[in-house]
């Protein structure tokens, strides 16, 4: 609905720059690959500035990093989740945004 719509215009406004950490072949790494196959296009469309990394490397555990103000920094794991539990953990990091 539009709830969605909003915490994805909210991106570049709560935060600094996501990175996403992920191996090309791990099955831990599945959800994080379907995810970026998925959303990142559209995230990008809505937030055509906002530096979003995407950093592959064999054998690590996926992570998501999120930069705010002042040089806050929030890691998420993102192993063994599915394409949906990642856009839910971009949520979560956005919203913590909020908060400053």
């Amino acid at each position: 609905g539009n709830n969605m719509a909003a915490w994805r215009q909210a991106i570049s406004k709560n935060l600094r720059e996501i990175r996403i950490h992920l191996c090309q072949t791990s099955e831990s790494s599945n959800g994080v690959r379907e995810f970026i196959e998925r959303h990142y296009v559209d995230l990008k469309k809505q937030n055509p500035k906002f530096p979003f990394l995407i950093r592959e490397c064999s054998g690590i555990e996926p992570k998501m990093h999120g930069r705010y103000d002042f040089g806050r920094e929030k890691s998420i794991s993102l192993s063994n989740l599915s394409s949906d539990q990642v856009l839910k953990e971009l949520e979560n990091l956005v919203l913590a945004g909020e908060q400053t």
